[in-house]
């Protein structure tokens, strides 16, 4: 998130909106973000969401880090090394957010209020998401925040990052039984008894594709 700041090529749609909001308050960009975050959280309460440790910590995490980050890297002069900015922060991104989600303790405030509304309304996660994000953004670039080739490169790259991040980072939190299950399915036909070593092996590759992640009570396809 520092990282495309201080790329000053474009930011993703709610730190646009949050940039536009530091223009205007005397708060930091990681209090604000922290700020966002609760006001989000409260619209939970009508969509019935129920948050979980990764809810909390991804406003204060986020919140900390930000800040530590903007006090850490120096603007750059050069467009190369702000392009490298750019692309560096938003690789991290898909790598973080495949890293909470995968550890599945709860989505966070933005992802809950997608997922909230989703179930509510009967639209697709995709209508909502790009309402929401639309939203933002417009109120964003009205206050002032950054928009850029930025943008449109963490709204086409982050979903397909933390895609591929995903395979690497999802715990499998089933129960033994699914997971035996699981194992016993996958055992071909024919064939009689499985060493336990191979097993755990077994056990180990057969983890959740990605797009089956439940979290707090709704699927979640992707921050």
């Amino acid at each position: 998130m520092a990282m495309m700041i201080r790329g000053a090529l474009g930011l993703n749609p709610w730190d646009v909106l949050h940039q536009g909001v530091t223009r205007h308050i005397p708060l930091s960009f990681g209090a604000v973000v922290a700020v966002v975050g609760v006001l989000v959280l409260l619209a939970w309460i009508p969509l019935r969401q129920k948050p979980g440790l990764g809810t909390f910590a991804n406003v204060a995490v986020l919140a900390m880090a930000v800040d530590v980050g903007l006090a850490t890297i120096a603007p750059p002069e050069h467009l190369s090394s702000r392009s490298a900015l750019l692309v560096a922060g938003i690789v991290l991104n898909g790598i973080a957010g495949a890293l909470y989600i995968g550890a599945q303790f709860g989505p966070g405030p933005r992802d809950g209020l997608m997922t909230g509304l989703a179930e509510r309304t009967g639209a697709s996660i995709r209508l909502v998401r790009t309402a929401i994000e639309i939203s933002v953004l417009g109120v964003g670039f009205l206050l002032g925040g950054t928009v850029g080739i930025g943008t449109v490169a963490y709204a086409v790259g982050i979903g397909p990052l933390t895609q591929f991040f995903l395979r690497y980072t999802v715990v499998d939190i089933r129960p033994a039984s699914d997971r035996a299950a699981a194992v016993d399915a996958a055992e071909p036909r024919g064939h009689v008894g499985v060493p336990a070593g191979a097993v755990r092996s077994v056990e180990i590759s057969a983890a959740p594709r990605p797009r089956r992640l439940r979290l707090g009570g709704s699927l979640r396809s992707d921050r």
